[in-house]
C-alpha cells in the first residue's frame, strides 16, 4: 500500500473519528489535515499559507455584510412588513397562510440569503399563527422549513459565494443570476404541494383585504423590497460588485429600521452585531480549515481518483450525475452545508465539467441538492430550528415533509435536465 493511499485513508479516517466524538467540524478538518500532512512530510508553512490566503478574497467580504443585513432585517421587523404584503398577494386562497409563508420566504430569501435566518424570523411568527388558525404542527413546520431553501437559491446567497470561492473564483454575479429562475420555480412547486395538502386536510381560507388595507400593506413593504433592488439591480446594472451591494444593503437596512420604521434600538443593534460576529467567526474557521483540507485532497489526487473511479463504472453522463447527486444527498444529511461545499466542490466539479456540465449550472444543482439536507435529519439545521419553534419532536414532523421532499427532488431533476433554466438569465443580463 503506497503512502498516498495510506494518506487518503488517514485523512478521511481521522476526520470521521473526530466528527464521531463530536469535535467541531472546523477543528476536525484542521486536525485531520495537519496529521496527514505530517505523515506525508508536507511543508506545514504551505498549509498555514493556504489557511490565510483562502480568506484573502474580495468576494468573501460580501458574506459578513449579508449576515449583518439579514440580522438587521429580522430585528428591525422588515420580515413583518413583507409578511403583510405576501398576505395581500396570496393570503385569500385555501391554505392561505401556508402560501404566505412560501411567498414571504421567497421575498426574505432575496434579502437574507440564509435558510436558517428565514426559518428563525418567519417561522417564529407564522408557525404559531398557523397553529392558531387550525393548521397541524407538522404541516406548519414542513411548509416553513422547505420554503426556506429559497433563501439559498434566490440571490443573494451566502452559499453561492462559498461555491464561487471553492470552485476557484467563479463569477458571483453569474451564480446569483443563475439562481433566480430555479428559486422562483421552487416557490411555485412548493405552493402547488401546499395547496393540495391544504385542500385534502380542509385547512382554512385566508382573510381578504380591503383595497385600503392592501395599499397600506404594499406601501409599508416597499422600503423593505428596495433592499432586493439595491442588491440585484446594482449588480445587474453594473453599479456595484456583489460585495459593495451587500455593504450598501446593510447600511440601507440600518437607516430605514432606525429612522423610518423606528424599530431598531441600541439593544437590538448590539444583538445584531454579536450574533453576526459569532456566525462570521464560525464561517471563517470553516473556510480556512477547508482550504487546508482541500490542499491535502489535491496533493493526494483524490479528485482525479474519484473521477477515474466514476468513469470506470460508466461513461454515461446521466448515470454519473445520478451518482453525484446521491453522494450530495447522503452527505447533506450528515454534515453542514457550507463545509460540504468547500469539501466536495474540488472533488465533484471536475467530474461534472468532464461530462459536459457548466460550473455555473453545477453550482445551482449542488446548492439545491445540499439544501435538501437542511430539511432532513439527523443534521438539518433548518429542520431543528423549525421543530424547536413548534415544540414538535423531529420524528413526528417527517411524514408531513414527504410530499415536499418529492416536489423538490422533481424540480432538481428538471434543473439537471434543462441547463437553460440556470444559464439563460446570466447569458441575457450579464
Amino acid at each position: 500500500m503506497g503512502s498516498e493511499t495510506i494518506g487518503v485513508i488517514m485523512l478521511f479516517g481521522i476526520l470521521a473519528l473526530l466528527m464521531f466524538i463530536r469535535i467541531p467540524i472546523a477543528f476536525s478538518l484542521g486536525i485531520s489535515s495537519l496529521i496527514t500532512a505530517l505523515f506525508l512530510k508536507i511543508d506545514l508553512f504551505l498549509l498555514f499559507q493556504k489557511m490565510v490566503t483562502s480568506l484573502y478574497n474580495f468576494g468573501f467580504l460580501a458574506v459578513p455584510f449579508f449576515i449583518i443585513s439579514a440580522a438587521i432585517m429580522t430585528e428591525g421587523g422588515i420580515s413583518d412588513k413583507l409578511m403583510k404584503f405576501a398576505n395581500v398577494l396570496v393570503g385569500r386562497i385555501r391554505g392561505g397562510t401556508a402560501m404566505v409563508n412560501i411567498v414571504v420566504s421567497m421575498l426574505f430569501g432575496g434579502i437574507s440569503g440564509s435558510s436558517v435566518a428565514d426559518v428563525s424570523s418567519i417561522g417564529a411568527l407564522l408557525i404559531p399563527a398557523m397553529e392558531k388558525e387550525g393548521y397541524d404542527k407538522d404541516y406548519s413546520v414542513a411548509v416553513t422549513v422547505t420554503s426556506s431553501i429559497q433563501g439559498i437559491i434566490i440571490p443573494p446567497s451566502q452559499n453561492m459565494i462559498y461555491y464561487a470561492i471553492a470552485a476557484g473564483g467563479l463569477s458571483i454575479s453569474e451564480l446569483f443570476m443563475a439562481g433566480y429562475i430555479p428559486g422562483v420555480l421552487l416557490g411555485i412547486v412548493l405552493m402547488i404541494v401546499a395547496y393540495f395538502v391544504a385542500v385534502k386536510r380542509n385547512y382554512p381560507v385566508g382573510d381578504r383585504y380591503s383595497m385600503g388595507e392592501a395599499i397600506r400593506a404594499t406601501v409599508d413593504s416597499i422600503l423593505g423590497l428596495i433592499t432586493i433592488v439595491i442588491i440585484i439591480g446594482g449588480i445587474v446594472g453594473g453599479v456595484f460588485t456583489p460585495t459593495e451591494s451587500a455593504g450598501i444593503a446593510a447600511i440601507y437596512g440600518l437607516i430605514i429600521t432606525t429612522f423610518v420604521y423606528r424599530t431598531m434600538t441600541f439593544k437590538k443593534l448590539k444583538k445584531v452585531f454579536v450574533s453576526s460576529l459569532s456566525s462570521l467567526a464560525t464561517i471563517m474557521a470553516v473556510i480556512s480549515m477547508s482550504s487546508m483540507f482541500g490542499y491535502i485532497l489535491a496533493y493526494l489526487k483524490v479528485p482525479a481518483m474519484i473521477s477515474e473511479g466514476m468513469l470506470s463504472i460508466t461513461d454515461n453522463p446521466i448515470l454519473i450525475m445520478l451518482m453525484i447527486n446521491i453522494i450530495l444527498l447522503i452527505a447533506g444529511m450528515f454534515m453542514d452545508m457550507s463545509v460540504l461545499i468547500f469539501m466536495l466542490t474540488p472533488i465533484l466539479l471536475p467530474v461534472a465539467t468532464q461530462i459536459g456540465y457548466s460550473p455555473i449550472h453545477f453550482g445551482v444543482i449542488m446548492i439545491l441538492n445540499l439544501g435538501i439536507g437542511l430539511c432532513t435529519p439527523p443534521v438539518g439545521n433548518s429542520l431543528f430550528v423549525g421543530c424547536a419553534i413548534a415544540k414538535l419532536p423531529i420524528e413526528k414532523s417527517i411524514k408531513a415533509f414527504l410530499p415536499f421532499y418529492l416536489a423538490i427532488l422533481l424540480l432538481l431533476t428538471i434543473i439537471i435536465a434543462f441547463p437553460q433554466l440556470c444559464l439563460w438569465l446570466p447569458s441575457k443580463i450579464l
